[in-house]
């Protein structure tokens, strides 16, 4: 009688929805990814995001014993690529688990090595993560596979508002002189369909190679000469350089406006998007809403 109880009893195990034991560990790289895996996976997930102070430059990281820790017992973790965040893959080498699911942005977005890394400043990028992690989510625990579902539906629906700026912003703006310190913003400035210049100096920056002599002289002349009507710069990470750029732009009557690369303190992704798209339609002069 206990051999057919046994049988019967791992007869519905087997026909049993997998169910996570304890909330999902999730690693994310940046806190804006963090962010997004929370709304996702809720309180069936424990996120830890790595790069999460605002007032830290991201390109000086280096990763701590404890970051190792918490990749170690990640389940799923969340990276940018495009050699952004190159040292989580040190930290998955030295802990490999054939268990750990991966999701990297940069492959989702069909970016490599040399592209503009700064991927979240386009939500579409970000959106193919929120699907790849609800994916896997749901795999891991398919008991809740509905509820993955439904949450990424509204955080798709949460992303329509920014679109809606962006859209409008665009009509209004569209082909506008902008520059920024360091690409950044850059595909934001795509989506808004502004016209980029001095794209060599910023390319000099992100790659840590001083601009040329001639890139910074031309630079300062179109601040000079208003030829640009926009400047972004990182406030996050700044250098004399960047800061004499502001100035001058300040000097020139040009409206400056500051963009970070980790998600601030009491901001959604959704919000952090959304402030960015209507600081840059204030700067044009279009109404707040």
């Amino acid at each position: 009688m206990k051999y057919v109880v046994s049988l019967l009893f791992l007869s519905l195990t087997a026909a049993s929805p997998a169910v996570a034991a304890g909330p999902i560990k999730i690693v994310a790289a940046e806190n804006f990814y963090g962010d997004v895996a929370r709304q996702i996976g809720g309180d069936a997930v424990e996120v830890v995001s790595i790069l999460n102070n605002p007032d830290q430059d991201p390109h000086l990281f280096e990763a701590s014993p404890s970051v190792a820790r918490a990749i170690s017992d990640a389940r799923i973790v969340i990276a940018n690529g495009v050699d952004y965040d190159p040292w989580i893959g040190t930290l998955l080498s030295a802990s490999p688990s054939s268990a750990r699911k991966l999701i990297v942005v940069g492959d989702l977005a069909g970016k490599k090595t040399g592209d503009n890394p700064h991927l979240w400043y386009d939500p579409r990028n970000v959106l193919a993560m929120a699907r790849q992690l609800s994916s896997v989510l749901a795999e891991e625990d398919a008991a809740n596979i509905s509820v993955y579902a439904r949450r990424l539906a509204d955080f798709e629906a949460s992303l329509q508002p920014v679109s809606d700026r962006i859209a409008e912003v665009r009509g209004h703006y569209a082909g506008t002189p902008v520059a920024a310190t360091e690409p950044v913003f850059g595909y934001m400035f795509d989506a808004l369909g502004l016209e980029v210049k001095e794209t060599s100096f910023q390319n000099s920056v992100m790659n840590d190679t001083e601009p040329s002599a001639s890139d910074v002289a031309a630079f300062e002349n179109d601040l000079k000469t208003h030829k640009i009507k926009l400047l972004v710069y990182n406030s996050q990470a700044t250098d004399p350089a960047a800061e004499r750029l502001k100035s001058l732009a300040e000097q020139a009557g040009i409206p400056v406006v500051g963009a970070t690369e980790t998600q601030p303190d009491g901001k959604s992704y959704q919000s952090w998007m959304m402030s960015g798209v209507a600081e840059v339609g204030k700067a044009f002069g279009m109404p707040t809403q």
